[in-house]
């Protein structure tokens, strides 16, 4: 069986964004590296264009005339199941968090550097088609169907977000073992752990409540302090 990769095939892009200049360069860059790009200026337009033509990810800026970004991410939540990768300004950083928790996958701060915004895309694709090569996971009342990406827990679906799932993912099937900011955020977002970063604690902590986990003495995602979190094996009864 050949497994396919990114550069295998046209991927298309769809980018939300107002500054015309930016989009224009960030639009050939990317069709330089052989993706299919759609543009638009306006949040309150973006949310149809982007139902219409189901793009394979989407690069949202969060300032957006219309409609802020935020509220876009909102209205393509029950629909949209691809990767988006938000664009942020450096003053932005509530909106940064707000982002994560509402299931963004990833976000680049402006000014973009071109190489950057394409790694981070790279391997948000790459994860997403990686994922269907893994066996499904299953302990005690807890398992996980990664083909189908639905996660249940006493029999019930557990609604998770995209950014949730993968993360959930890794824990799970290392689970016994204890898993570093560093190691979760290379695996699961490509990128090395600055020592601020607050997506990891932000996203462990939206698990533990839909895993029905005590987030005051957790004990199926526990904190190791100093060396980070551990998917307990046993705690699916």
């Amino acid at each position: 069986m050949t497994t396919l990769s990114v550069s295998d095939f046209q991927q298309h892009i769809f980018l939300v964004e107002d500054d015309e200049r930016l989009a224009a360069l960030t639009k050939e860059y990317l069709e330089n590296h052989g993706f299919k790009v759609s543009h638009e200026t306006r949040g309150d337009r973006a949310v149809e264009r982007i139902f219409s033509a189901v793009p394979d990810l989407i690069i949202l800026d969060l300032m957006l005339p219309g409609l802020n970004g935020l509220e876009v991410f909102k209205q393509l939540q029950p629909v949209y199941v691809g990767p988006v990768l938000m664009l942020t300004a450096k003053d932005e950083d509530f909106d940064q968090i707000l982002g994560l928790e509402l299931g963004a996958d990833d976000y680049v701060v402006k000014p973009v550097h071109p190489r950057m915004l394409l790694a981070r895309i790279t391997a948000l694709l790459r994860r997403y088609q990686k994922t269907s090569l893994y066996p499904n996971l299953s302990m005690g009342n807890f398992s996980i169907n990664v083909e189908s990406r639905e996660v249940t827990l006493d029999a019930l679906p557990v609604d998770l977000t995209t950014n949730e799932f993968n993360l959930l993912w890794f824990l799970a099937s290392h689970a016994g073992q204890v898993m570093s900011r560093d190691k979760i955020l290379l695996a699961v977002r490509g990128i090395d752990y600055d020592g601020l970063d607050r997506w990891v604690d932000i996203c462990i902590s939206r698990l533990r409540t839909k895993l029905k986990d005590d987030k005051d003495s957790p004990v199926r995602i526990k904190t190791v302090w100093g060396k980070g979190y551990l998917f307990v094996k046993d705690a699916w009864d």
